[in-house]
């Protein structure tokens, strides 16, 4: 089995050639696909033909199955949940605000699966921003204000009960259920290592980070602003296009993602599956 890596072009981001998902692989190229992936951050297969057995075993590759927290997963599976979106929907698109999935937990995932079965004809692209990139380019006078700080993540925006996805969240077909556990909270260092490569990014935004430890809450805010503002600049982002059958699967850990719109009167539907961490954390 020979793979053909092909760049985006973009911040990050290549597609993968010359593999059959479908079927058991080998350790070399299991190495070879974790390569690519620790190199681009976002990994795109398409033309796969994948049962859900299909798509936990190529999980499994790259690490345990993570915890999905507050969504259901589909019936007869624990670890795949369906992120979906019927044509007559009109409530906010499910995650259409940049994050890293679940960084309020205390050990995030390393990655994400996304299993394209059911894509409208428009809209409906994936954002990625390349957070290796925008530390590495980012003014040093930000980058003093961050260096050793510790955000405060927390669910509570999204999953608790007055949350985007909470009691009033009516209409939905994604079975989101919120919870009084998402008012907890964690910390995170914004610049951190990535604890498989070493090298140095930005982790987390305002889609769960809720405040900055040791900093009151304007200033705080003021600060997080200026850091949206920048991770999140056109020149770090990559916008991915999906197809039926194609998987997806991407660094939590190197990149922040957003869901986008554009495909009202549409169905949607994708099988998503969470890498666990775990790496051995490079010093």
């Amino acid at each position: 089995m020979t793979l053909t890596i092909i760049p985006s072009g973009e911040a990050c981001g290549a597609a993968v050639a010359g593999i059959d998902l479908s079927r058991p692989l080998d350790e070399a190229t299991v190495a070879e696909i974790r390569t690519a992936w620790l190199t681009h951050h976002v990994l795109a297969f398409p033309e796969q033909t994948l049962t859900n057995d299909d798509l936990e075993r190529f999980t499994q590759y790259f690490g345990p199955f993570g915890d999905d927290p507050y969504i259901a997963p589909i019936p007869g599976r624990e670890h795949i949940i369906a992120v979906k979106r019927t044509a007559d929907e009109t409530g906010p698109i499910f995650a259409e605000t940049w994050h890293s999935d679940w960084s309020f937990q205390k050990t995030p995932p390393a990655g994400t699966c996304l299993y394209g079965i059911t894509i409208p004809p428009v809209g409906g692209d994936t954002l990625f921003t390349n957070q290796h990139k925008a530390l590495a380019e980012m003014p040093d006078d930000l980058r003093r204000q961050l260096e050793g700080k510790l955000a405060i993540h927390s669910a509570r925006n999204g999953y608790g009960k007055a949350g985007l996805y909470g009691a009033n969240d009516k209409g939905r077909s994604m079975d989101i259920r919120s919870s009084d556990e998402a008012m907890a909270t964690q910390t995170h260092p914004i610049i951190r290592k990535h604890p498989e490569t070493g090298e140095e990014g930005l982790f987390g935004c305002a889609g769960y980070i809720i405040g900055i430890d040791g900093m009151d809450e304007e200033e705080g805010f003021a600060l997080l602003t200026e850091l949206y503002r920048w991770q999140t600049r056109p020149e770090f982002q990559y916008r991915h296009s999906w197809q039926p059958d194609m998987l997806l699967m991407w660094d939590n850990r190197s990149c922040l993602h957003m869901a986008t719109g554009g495909y009202q009167g549409h169905d949607r539907l994708l099988h998503r599956t969470t890498i666990g961490a775990r790496e051995t954390v490079i010093a």
